[in-house]
């Protein structure tokens, strides 16, 4: 009997009557360490955005003592608008005004962005004016690295003073520009006017000042 043989470049496959080849084993894939159990990988995110989110919020309520509701805040925002249509900074107004309406007259950049619904940038921008003007002032929050912005008690008073300042400054500008121009010109009785104004003015502010030391004395002693 002839022996068959197979075709060149054909696979020889399976004799009738005999069993397939059994497929080898499959090495068992590791298990994914990266990969978490069905829903695991997104309890895990929401608990992490979870806690971001009480973190933040702990940042910002961190010493604060008072509430912020809607009343508080419809004074800020009326009381914002008011300074600056006086001429201060729009945003200056608004932090101004939310330090002023808060018991502690302190609070954190992180507690001034939040309740003004401002960026961070925004309220070092308007820190940095105010302190420029004596109306705010920096500071440590005691055990902590968090800065604080403060009112100054006498922030009016500070206020009126640099102003004062100011026009003791203007006064002498306005002299010397009255000499310069002719007393007896108009532009010259012009700026004389101008000057005996400014320092009527500051009489009467230094008087005032005074007065208003007197009285708060007498407000501290009731209380």
């Amino acid at each position: 009997m002839t022996e068959e043989r197979a075709a060149p470049g054909r696979e020889q496959g399976p004799r009738s009557g005999s069993a397939p080849a059994a497929e080898p084993e499959r090495e068992a894939a590791a298990p994914d360490v990266n990969t978490a159990a069905p829903g695991a990988s997104s309890a895990t995110g929401a608990e992490t955005e979870a806690g971001a989110t009480t973190g933040a919020e702990n940042e910002a309520g961190a010493g604060d003592d008072d509430g912020y509701d809607a009343a508080t805040s419809s004074f800020v925002e009326r009381f914002a608008a008011d300074l600056t249509q006086a001429g201060m900074q729009r945003m200056a107004s608004r932090v101004f005004a939310c330090l002023l309406a808060s018991d502690g007259g302190s609070l954190s950049s992180a507690q001034l962005a939040e309740r003004l619904r401002i960026s961070p940038a925004a309220v070092s921008g308007a820190v940095r004016y105010l302190a420029q003007v004596h109306m705010v002032s920096r500071e440590r929050e005691p055990g902590s690295r968090r800065e604080l912005y403060r009112l100054d008690e006498n922030v009016w008073y500070e206020a009126i003073l640099d102003r004062e300042q100011l026009i003791t400054r203007w006064a002498a500008t306005l002299r010397a520009g009255e000499e310069a121009l002719g007393p007896r010109t108009p532009a010259g009785r012009r700026v004389r006017e101008t000057h005996d104004f400014l320092k009527f003015m500051q009489s009467e502010v230094e008087g005032m000042l005074e007065r208003w030391r007197a009285q708060r004395r007498s407000l501290s002693r009731e209380e």
